[in-house]
């Protein structure tokens, strides 16, 4: 199983992800040897990956992570680096790997205190590794000063540094940094290519797979989430049922309280595992007592903590509120579908009768102006607008059409 297994449709990206691989395989095998460089190499220091969302940008740059520390003997044997069997592969895919470091937005930002220690990192020899790698899986959750950290980092890197910075677009990115990185694009996988991953790869049921990679567009991760987690399904089953009781106000309210309650009580779930972890290596790490006792001093730290942890469950709540409306969205999407008598293929066929129902009793345009209040409910979520308000308004607006 090489590392680019999971890129489901990239063909193109792999081929220039595994050129690079090689070239950067041959200049460490070169430096090594004492021996003069390959005269023209497809490797560089800083890489961005762009994609719409479930496109696979975090796995891709992953993998290529993966290839760059793999040291699977079949390399000097004329084998590809990326074998992903050996400890440099499995450890970087598993996110271990002592030379490959991971960053990602704790809430709606990467602060420059989140980067200062990586970029610190960055000017680093490997320790164990052929590469120092960066991975920045949210750059464009970059805010001002960390973006310059990253920029200074990236304009004067060390010679064994490489930086994969991972966004929705290069718009996201800014220009002093896009400039300095070789730019790949990720396109949204086939739903075809979606399914036959989930049954080749997680053994999933084909009919199980194919409801999923459809439901979710392409989108990967959310598919195989949907295939595998009986309370995603349960959640999605929820979503789906909104626009039938948005047709009084007593039914928006409630719709509205029960949607923001099961994206609280998600993002809780999901971050209670992680948090006591975290928790408990930081009470080691600073020698709590028998009992629980903190030594004098480190009140700070642990707030430090608790105030990260926080920040993660406002954005994991805000990102489960945010595909649930995405979710929606594909709902009205297959009633405009219909109305128009589009052959588009619908993404909820397992709800048929429920969209032909809101086709017949609304109107294009009415269903336009749903998807739009839908779309308005996501901007107020960004600009940080009460969760509770900004769901309510929404219901009220998908009742009034």
């Amino acid at each position: 199983m090489a590392v680019w297994d999971d890129l489901v449709g990239q063909e193109r990206v792999v081929a220039e992800l595994d050129a690079a691989a090689r070239d950067a395989d041959a200049l460490v095998t070169a430096a090594g040897a004492g021996t003069p460089p390959p005269a023209a190499s497809k490797m560089t220091h800083a890489w961005l990956f762009t994609g719409p969302p479930g496109a696979g940008r975090v796995t891709a740059a992953r993998a290529f992570a993966a290839a760059l520390q793999c040291v699977s003997p079949d390399r000097a044997l004329g084998g590809a680096p990326g074998c992903g069997f050996c400890d440099g592969c499995h450890t970087a895919l598993l996110g271990t790997h002592a030379d490959v470091s991971t960053i990602a937005a704790v809430g709606a930002q990467i602060l420059v205190d989140d980067m200062r220690d990586t970029v610190r990192k960055s000017y680093t020899s490997p320790a164990t590794g052929r590469w120092q790698v960066i991975l920045v899986e949210d750059a464009e959750r970059l805010n001002e000063k960390s973006a310059n950290a990253v920029l200074k980092a990236v304009e004067e890197p060390a010679p064994r540094t490489v930086w994969l910075l991972c966004a929705p677009s290069v718009e996201d990115v800014l220009p002093t940094i896009r400039s300095r990185c070789r730019l790949l694009t990720l396109s949204t996988p086939a739903v075809d290519a979606v399914a036959d991953m989930l049954v080749r790869r997680d053994g999933i049921e084909p009919a199980v797979a194919a409801t999923a990679a459809r439901a979710t567009q392409g989108h990967i991760d959310r598919a195989r989430r949907l295939a595998t987690d009986p309370r995603a399904r349960e959640r999605r089953a929820a979503v789906l049922k909104m626009p039938l009781r948005v047709e009084d106000v007593g039914g928006c309210l409630k719709a509205a309280q029960e949607l923001v309650d099961a994206a609280a009580e998600d993002s809780k779930q999901l971050a209670e595992e992680v948090d006591t972890k975290e928790t408990d290596e930081l009470k080691a790490a600073l020698g709590a007592q028998s009992g629980g006792r903190m030594p004098r001093g480190t009140a700070g730290v642990m707030k430090d903590l608790e105030d990260k942890q926080k920040r993660r469950r406002t954005r994991s709540q805000r990102d489960s509120l945010d595909l649930a409306l995405t979710e929606l969205t594909g709902v009205y999407r297959d009633v405009l579908a219909l109305q128009l008598g589009s052959r588009v293929a619908l993404a909820n066929t397992d709800i048929q009768d429920t969209l032909e129902r809101l086709a017949r009793s609304s109107s294009p345009e009415s269903t336009l102006r749903r998807i739009e209040a839908i779309g308005a409910c996501r901007v107020a979520l960004d600009r940080n607008v009460a969760p509770l308000l900004a769901v309510e308004a929404m219901t009220m607006a998908l009742r009034a059409g």
